[in-house]
């Protein structure tokens, strides 16, 4: 078992609760026929810790089938969920991805679950990384946001592209306390 699958593992085992939990969370980890994976995701009445393994695990495996479950988990109010969400799509290799995450990371009604979504764009750097994080940025800089970790992230994310049209968005970024350093070192690597 790879680290990221062992660390999965041991986060979903605070899940289980009793024999038949543990048989299957022993199965999602060990099994290695991708079909079977893949049908742990269509199944009813599975725990959502059951769907994460499977979904994972095809993502990680290039399998596509675990797009729609991974973006669903990207956006879940667990933010480890997230994470593992975000790791398995960008090793996934599905071109919807960055669509999708430009998508979460823009909706204004699920802000608050927007920070991986800003992250994995970031490292995805896609055609959409930029616009969805300049957009993203911009609406994190009215007074009193309370959303500042996105934004910061949105920040850090827009130096790391290095994007000439994230420049307005950079500069007005200087005025907030807490985004003037990283927006400060973003600017000046667009230089």
């Amino acid at each position: 078992m790879d680290a990221d699958l062992e660390d999965l593992a041991r986060r979903t085992r605070r899940e289980l609760t009793g024999p038949a939990d543990d048989e299957l969370h022993r199965r999602l980890t060990a099994i290695a026929d991708p079909d079977a994976l893949a049908t742990v995701l269509t199944q009813t009445q599975l725990p959502l810790w059951a769907r994460e393994i499977a979904a994972f695990r095809l993502g990680c495996a290039g399998d596509r089938r675990s797009f729609e479950p991974l973006v669903l988990l990207l956006n879940h109010r667990d933010p480890e969920r997230c994470v593992s969400a975000s790791h398995a799509l960008s090793r996934l290799g599905d071109p919807r991805t960055a669509a999708a995450a430009a998508a979460l990371a823009t909706n204004e009604l699920r802000v608050a679950y927007a920070l991986v979504p800003v992250r994995l764009l970031t490292t995805l750097r896609a055609p959409e990384s930029a616009p969805a994080l300049i957009t993203a940025l911009g609406r994190r800089l009215a007074p009193g946001d309370p959303h500042w970790r996105v934004a910061l992230a949105c920040v850090e994310g827009l130096g790391a592209l290095a994007d000439e049209r994230a420049r307005p968005v950079l500069e007005s970024a200087l005025a907030h306390p807490r985004l003037s350093a990283a927006a400060s070192a973003a600017l000046s690597r667009l230089r």
